[in-house]
């Protein structure tokens, strides 16, 4: 919305018309994805689609703006694989891609001399591009992978059991590549298994509220890091101030 009122106020026009919004609703389906595109665009004039908010969701949202000639600009998709122009000429994001995050889990693990981990991830798009995004990272930096646990985000269950898989292996620091919503449902089940704190660290693609968890885990949650994008002032790169400041005074 925010977007919709600042290019009316620069005076921005599509064949000499301001710039209007329609909404979709989809809720994680790609097919439910596609059926909301379809059905806004035999309704109205689209020039241009704004999301979808998920990685699940995009790939074919981005491949069907390609064939209609309108972009696709999501603020949140994070999967490596749109990055690839070849396939994906029409879309764009304003939030780095996940291979941009493995570069911060990697300087990590130098920083601290850490040589390997356990990678536990959602079966869809974001969550299978993003661990061979951190596959492909390790193997160039020589660090080790030990073992990769699958969550079936469709069952709402691990393809091998959480507490052995973890108790078993040599490492005691976990990834877990997953949507807020998984990410809750897998803490918990970690918590409940006794694989999270003291005796191992976790670091989280993502960051969730801890008030959803019962005050008695707190203490195993203590430790936990989470890689996600920073605003510009924080990493003390350029912005620009102009737009900013105009979205702030509407």
């Amino acid at each position: 919305m925010m977007m919709i009122i600042l290019s009316q106020q620069y005076n921005i026009t599509v064949d000499e018309q301001y710039l209007e919004w329609q909404s979709a609703q989809i809720n994680g389906s790609e097919v439910d994805a596609i059926r909301s595109v379809c059905q806004t665009l035999s309704n109205w004039n689209i020039v241009g689609i704004v999301g979808p908010e998920l990685s699940s969701e995009t790939p074919i949202t981005a491949e069907y703006g390609e064939k209609v000639g309108i972009p696709i600009v999501s603020y949140s998709a994070t999967d490596p694989g749109l990055s690839n122009r070849s396939i994906y000429p029409a879309f764009y994001r304003t939030v780095p891609s996940d291979s941009v995050a493995t570069i911060a889990i990697i300087k990590l693990f130098i920083r601290f001399q850490w040589n390997s981990c356990i990678i536990i991830y959602q079966n869809d798009a974001f969550g299978i591009d993003g661990s061979n995004a951190i596959n492909n990272a390790f193997n160039n930096n020589n660090l080790t992978v030990v073992n990769q646990i699958m969550f079936n985000i469709d069952t709402l269950n691990f393809q091998s059991d959480l507490k052995t898989s973890s108790v078993s292996s040599s490492t005691r620091i976990v990834i877990l590549w997953a949507s807020s919503i998984y990410t809750n449902l897998i803490l918990q089940n970690a918590l409940n298994a006794g694989v999270v704190g003291p005796q191992f660290m976790w670091i989280l693609s993502t960051s969730i509220s801890l008030n959803s968890f019962n005050q008695s885990f707190y203490p195993d949650l203590t430790g936990i890091l989470t890689i996600e994008p920073s605003i510009a002032s924080v990493a003390n790169t350029p912005m620009n101030n102009t737009l900013l400041n105009a979205v702030y005074n509407i």
